[in-house]
């Protein structure tokens, strides 16, 4: 593992310049520079420090998340047929979503179809329409969403989606946080 690498990769992401890093952690920009390039080794006191600056842990730092896996195929997915209120499929193009802060799920929609109601809740939900045409009703007002157009709700008031046209609709849908 190269500490040095991902250290500077880890300020990076938090935006921060290595003198800014060097005043949070009361040390001095020239260390914080040497050891982005692995020309002195940090104590692991001194490793914590800089650690805590970067709002990180030393377990964290340390966690190989090289296994964690980033690229699903259908195999990994699943479905769920619903014939009675969807007449068609939810597929989870994430496996175990629930557990991250966003839930991407593929909708086919059929003729006649519709979702289950949802009451108001905190978060922000995404749809992009693949084929065919929804409509997207929130509280009193209808809206209908057609291939290639998207729709971003935060959910003040219950909404759901319905198909009410004679062909399928297929769209993605993505909440956060999870709620399907």
């Amino acid at each position: 593992m190269d500490i040095g690498e991902r250290l500077k990769n880890l300020r990076l992401r938090r935006g921060l310049t290595q003198e800014e890093l060097a005043d949070r952690c009361e040390l001095s920009k020239g260390f914080i520079s040497q050891a982005e390039r692995n020309l002195t080794s940090p104590s692991i006191a001194t490793l914590t420090d800089v650690l805590e600056g970067l709002g990180c842990t030393l377990q964290e730092f340390f966690s190989d998340d090289s296994s964690e896996k980033t690229v699903y195929t259908p195999g990994d997915m699943s479905v769920k047929e619903d014939k009675d209120d969807l007449k068609g499929s939810i597929t989870w193009l994430v496996p175990n979503a629930q557990k991250n802060s966003m839930e991407p799920i593929l909708v086919e929609l059929g003729p006649g179809g519709e979702t289950w109601e949802m009451p108001p809740h905190e978060g922000e939900e995404f749809g992009y329409v693949i084929s065919g045409t929804i409509t997207l009703l929130t509280g009193t007002t209808c809206q209908k969403v057609s291939q290639g157009s998207s729709f971003c709700l935060h959910p003040r008031s219950s909404h759901s989606l319905k198909n009410e046209t004679a062909r399928t609709a297929k769209f993605i849908w993505i909440s956060d946080p999870p709620n399907f």
